[in-house]
């Protein structure tokens, strides 16, 4: 759907597409302010500008269906501006920050996390239908960037986490999170969800924000850092179980 028709003309509720097209042109603006925050040296306000961007996202979509006002041209234009709010601007922000004393190896890094989100942008687009929707293949790149924005507020925060340790970790987080984006491992979308009983999920909902609130520092560093390794512990977990099935099913046929 477009907002416009070649055969019925003007879609009447045009204009109601600048919403969604807005919010996702804030997270734009979110990305490319933390390209410059971190040309500038300013790597705190970068990742709380890639985490802002990355609210402005989990936005667009939500509005979007709720409105009816889903489009073609607002899903491509989220992917471009995901490349540059969760691709160019995380990479831009860990060799900025840690990554410039390796070398080649520092902006090898950075350009392979761009080109694995777009390549993981460039799959999901192209896997639209084919996918159910409660889940995502590949680490979604909005979760990637908020990884790298949440190690720099967690590393600013605990102020003994500093070095060449944190250079080296980072190195590998960049590389690890190029890996999970174009791997095949399934996480969560949160999109399909059940109907939860009102109450409690209000309830539930107040509890989280009370514990991110205490230390976000902290609460949101673990919380992304959850979510990462939730892919490859499934994978594994279901590799074990599939292989656990086989043996019982040998030792069945053998007796």
């Amino acid at each position: 759907m477009t907002d416009f028709d070649e055969q019925s003309g003007p879609h009447p509720r045009g204009t109601v597409y600048i919403l969604p097209n807005l919010i996702t042109t804030c997270g734009l603006f979110g990305g490319f302010y933390a390209i410059i925050a971190s040309i500038n040296g300013k790597f705190l306000h970068a990742a709380i500008a890639i985490l802002i961007a990355s609210l402005f996202d989990a936005l667009d979509g939500r509005v979007a269906r709720m409105t009816g006002t889903c489009s073609k041209f607002g899903e491509q234009y989220d992917s471009l501006c995901d490349l540059v709010s969760f691709g160019a601007a995380p990479a831009l922000l860990a060799y900025m920050w840690v990554l410039q004393p390796y070398g080649r190896y520092g902006w090898m890094a950075a350009f392979l996390y761009v080109a694995t989100t777009a390549l993981r942008l460039a799959r999901f687009n192209s896997q639209i239908g084919e996918t159910p929707k409660n889940v995502f293949v590949g680490l979604p790149c909005p979760a990637a960037a908020a990884t790298i924005a949440t190690t720099v507020l967690f590393c600013r925060f605990v102020c003994t986490v500093q070095g060449e340790y944190i250079n080296v970790i980072m190195l590998f987080t960049v590389y690890f999170l190029s890996y999970l984006m174009v791997s095949t491992h399934h996480y969560c979308s949160f999109k399909e969800m059940s109907k939860p009983n009102t109450f409690q999920f209000m309830v539930g909902t107040v509890l989280f924000f009370v514990v991110i609130a205490t230390e976000p520092q902290i609460t949101l560093f673990l919380l992304f850092v959850g979510y990462i390794l939730s892919g490859p512990l499934a994978g594994v977990y279901h590799l074990v179980r599939h292989k656990k099935k086989q043996s019982d099913g040998k030792g069945k046929h053998a007796v």
